[in-house]
């Protein structure tokens, strides 16, 4: 079940990094909007995720890869997403300062 959460947050950081794609149908926008381009639902799926067994140090490090990686660094090309992948960290970084009983 560990895994399953793993690869949940790692597509869940993914969808939100690239956004929508610029032909997107208006079901999709409404979707994206309503959960994938929503700030506060993508932290609080990872941190429904780390209470599942993912650890806080996989997530930064997920981040990192997300950076470094060049099969990942493909997703942050653009300045868009690489905005919201640093309000992303920086929103994730300071929840797991904030309260650590939480998660």
């Amino acid at each position: 079940m560990r895994e399953w959460h793993l690869e949940n947050m790692h597509k869940t950081v993914v969808k939100y990094v690239t956004g929508l794609s610029y032909n997107a149908t208006l079901f999709q926008k409404r979707l994206h909007k309503k959960y994938s381009g929503n700030l506060v639902c993508v932290t609080r799926s990872i941190g429904f995720d780390i209470k599942h067994g993912v650890t806080k140090e996989e997530v930064i490090t997920f981040f990192d890869r997300v950076k470094s990686d060049p099969e990942l660094s493909k997703l942050v090309d653009n300045s868009e997403s690489k905005e919201r992948l640093n309000s992303l960290e920086k929103y994730t970084a300071a929840s797991f300062k904030a309260s650590k009983s939480h998660w």
